[in-house]
C-alpha cells in the first residue's frame, strides 16, 4: 500500500513540475509557449531567448520588437549557414506569425537576442521579457533559464566540439 502512495505522490509531483516548465501566454489570438533560454557564462555580453508563437487566429500578425531589463539591448535575429559560414543578423522587420501556423524560436535560428547583459543567466532562474506583436499588442512572459548549452528547453547539452567558431560572423553586432 505505501508503495502506491508513493508512486501517486512521485506522478502527481512530476505533474507539477512538468507544468511549471509548460506555461502557455495569451494576447489576442495567440498563444505563446516553450518559453526558454540558456544559462550564460560570467561576465557574459550575449544571450538567446526562444518561444514558440500560435496564431489562432485568421489574421496574420508579426512579433515586432522584445524587451527586457537584463540586457541594454533585445533585437529579434535570425541566425543561418550559408557556405559552411554562420551569419547572425537584426530582423528590423520583425518575425511574421502567419494565421493558423506556429512559429519557433529555438537556437540555429530565429531567437531573440540580449545584448550588453548585466549580469549572467543563472540555471533554474526566470528571465523576464516583453514580446510586442504588431495587432496582438504586449505580452509580458517569463524564460525559464536552462543549463549552459541546452539544445532545448528539456535542458539537453549541445556539443560545441563540432562547431567552427573561426567561420562565425555577426554582421552589424558590437
Amino acid at each position: 500500500m505505501n508503495f502506491l502512495k508513493t508512486l501517486t505522490a512521485a506522478a502527481a509531483l512530476s505533474l507539477v513540475c512538468t507544468s511549471a516548465f509548460a506555461m502557455d501566454y495569451k494576447v489576442g489570438d495567440l498563444t505563446v509557449s516553450q518559453t526558454w533560454t540558456r544559462a550564460t557564462p560570467p561576465k557574459a555580453k550575449a544571450g538567446g531567448g526562444f518561444v514558440e508563437v500560435t496564431n489562432n487566429g485568421s489574421e496574420d500578425d508579426q512579433l515586432v520588437a522584445a524587451s527586457s531589463d537584463v540586457s541594454d539591448k533585445v533585437e529579434l535575429h535570425e541566425m543561418a549557414v550559408t557556405d559552411g559560414v554562420m551569419t547572425m543578423r537584426e530582423l528590423k522587420d520583425g518575425i511574421p506569425i502567419p494565421a493558423g501556423e506556429t512559429v519557433t524560436l529555438q537556437p540555429g535560428g530565429l531567437h531573440i537576442m540580449f545584448m550588453g547583459l548585466n549580469q549572467s543567466f543563472k540555471e533554474g532562474t526566470k528571465v523576464p521579457v516583453v514580446l510586442t506583436f504588431e495587432k496582438a499588442g504586449d505580452l509580458e512572459v517569463e524564460l525559464d533559464v536552462a543549463k549552459m548549452g541546452a539544445k532545448t528547453q528539456s535542458h539537453e547539452g549541445m556539443d560545441h566540439s563540432k562547431m567552427d567558431h573561426s567561420k562565425m560572423d555577426h554582421g552589424e553586432m558590437k
